[in-house]
């Protein structure tokens, strides 16, 4: 097909035209006397782009006026198509506007903006944010019907990325597949975890020893100011690497260092504008980091092939000392029986989920408690005088001395729910029309788990704005259990790697408390409490002092 008059208005009118009902998708075929090829929201966006720039054409033809005309005649049926919304949707705060819907009201930092949302409209909200309807849900009662009651509904992933135009394997892996696909690599994922001890003492052991090389090098550090925003990064990604490959890396191995600056720049660019508007990405000078977010998945990618094949040729047959290998057997079981969901391009994706999702998370979890620490000397000072009155300091601590410092774990609690790293956890989607605290929901909303509207909530916790880890304690000191508390999100997608979470943020934060005291690198300019947005809320990087303990 060729396209005449070809201009900016024609522009405008593509990018308005991004439909985000699938009522937009039939009222654009009728328009074209089309039948429709794709189901609802199935539609590529090469698919819409040439059903758009075919309808400009058509309606150029009708009219010999100018591009002005025919661009303004296609915006009042843009109107008409947004106008088409289904019945009795959430609550929204003020009218979407063309082409943007919401976004103009979130500013640098969305999250602010949700949690005064979720106060102000309860359960669940609406935004439209460009194309995409998207819903947000705020409290503990909606979450447990969407994610838990109708977890068939909301269990699937979008499949809207702009690296999925470059890279057809984006959607395989445990975070970003649906339905079977995803229920065989969780299932396989979590079996081959647990039997590396995911959980257990055996897997304890190795983060010890990964811990055991990080206070080395915060040793050598000599309570000089430094970042240690990468190197914490690393030493967690060590202990993922050792389960996934069977081996660690050296702090200065230069392939390592890449890869975990890598996968940092990954996350960050992984929420940015281009998830509302793909066709961005086709502006020149990358203005929107989307041709660096591509590279930057393929090089990601690039690495995981590498280190399966490395695996490969290392590992004798029958050795299963790696999720690698251990995968590929299981791979080879099911072949024999027939399935077909355990596959090599799995394989890599489930390596990059497990990489990224096991090393950022709980990396960042640690940095935040050390800047609470900067601010609360005197909640690291209880956290020191219990490790000392329960183990003392001729040895490090282990697993099982966790049962015994109740205030540390009541520290590290309260740093996950005021950090809330994850403030929106990862999207959802809506398979089938259903509804929700009331309200309908159309097949192909977009479903946020609004974690941050949780752990914010006055309702709650009373006093959500102070930093205050008593409140997981009962009188006795006894450690209380808060359902409301759900750092890894709630559900079928529950983070897989829970267990290993908590086992590695009580290994490293107590053998750090127990080894250092934590300083700012200025006593009279502590580091601010400020976030960074992104799909995880990072703090802003910081100098700290790492002062060896006299014991």
């Amino acid at each position: 097909m060729r396209i005449k008059n070809c201009n900016f208005e024609m522009c405008i009118v593509y990018i308005a035209l991004l439909p985000p009902a699938s009522a937009s998708d039939e009222l654009f075929c009728k328009l074209l006397h089309t039948e429709a090829t794709h189901k609802p929201y199935k539609y590529k966006y090469e698919t819409r782009t040439v059903i758009i720039l075919t309808m400009f054409e058509t309606v150029l033809s009708y009219f010999e006026t100018s591009a002005i005309l025919a661009a303004v005649l296609l915006l009042l049926v843009t109107f008409y198509i947004r106008s088409r919304q289904p019945k009795n949707l959430p609550p929204s705060p003020g009218a979407a506007l063309p082409l943007i819907g919401h976004l103009h009201l979130l500013g640098k930092n969305p999250r602010r903006r949700f949690k005064q949302w979720a106060q102000e409209y309860g359960d669940v909200f609406t935004l439209q944010m460009g194309p995409e309807r998207t819903i947000f849900v705020n409290t503990l009662e909606a979450m447990k019907e969407a994610f838990i009651k109708k977890a068939d509904f909301f269990s699937d992933r979008s499949q809207n990325s702009i690296v999925s135009h470059h890279a057809s394997d984006v959607f395989h892996g445990i975070v970003s597949s649906s339905g079977s696909n995803w229920k065989a690599q969780r299932t396989t994922s979590l079996a081959i975890l647990r039997n590396f001890g995911m959980g257990k003492n055996m897997l304890a052991e190795k983060i010890l020893e990964e811990v055991s090389f990080y206070t080395k090098e915060l040793t050598n550090s000599k309570g000089k100011p430094c970042d240690i925003h990468y190197l914490t990064n690393m030493s967690v990604s060590n202990v993922i690497s050792s389960i996934i490959f069977g081996k660690r890396f050296e702090f200065n191995d230069p392939k390592f260092i890449k890869q975990i600056e890598m996968f940092n720049d990954l996350v960050k660019l992984s929420t940015g504008v281009l998830v509302f508007f793909p066709s961005l990405y086709y502006l020149p000078f990358d203005l929107f980091k989307g041709k660096k977010l591509v590279q930057l998945y393929f090089a990601m990618r690039n690495f995981t092939d590498e280190m399966i094949s490395e695996v490969k040729n290392r590992n004798d047959s029958g050795n299963l000392d790696n999720y690698i290998v251990a995968y590929i057997e299981e791979m080879e079981k099911e072949k024999q029986s027939g399935q077909l969901y355990l596959d090599e391009l799995n394989l890599a994706r489930n390596i990059d989920n497990l990489f990224v999702a096991g090393s950022e998370t709980t990396s960042t979890t640690i940095m935040w408690c050390l800047l609470y620490m900067l601010h609360y000397p005197e909640v690291q000072q209880k956290i020191y005088k219990e490790i000392v009155e329960q183990i003392g300091t001729e040895r490090p601590p282990n697993i099982t001395d966790k049962s015994n410092l109740k205030y540390l774990t009541a520290v590290i609690m309260e740093v996950q729910r005021k950090a809330s790293i994850l403030p929106l956890s990862v999207p959802h989607l809506c398979n089938k029309d259903t509804t929700l605290a009331g309200y309908n929901i159309p097949k192909g909303t977009i479903v946020m788990p609004n974690l941050d509207a949780i752990h914010s909530s006055k309702e709650i916790w009373g006093d959500p704005e102070n930093f205050r880890p008593e409140r997981f304690l009962d009188a006795k000191g006894n450690i209380i259990k808060r359902e409301e508390l759900m750092p890894f999100s709630i559900g079928r997608r529950i983070c897989l790697g829970e267990s290993l979470a908590k086992m590695e943020l009580f290994l490293y934060l107590s053998t750090l408390f127990q080894k250092f005291e934590f300083l700012p690198a200025s006593p009279d300019k502590v580091p601010p409490l400020q976030d960074t947005w992104g799909l995880v809320a990072a703090p802003e990087h910081f100098e700290i002092r790492c002062v060896e303990r006299d014991n």
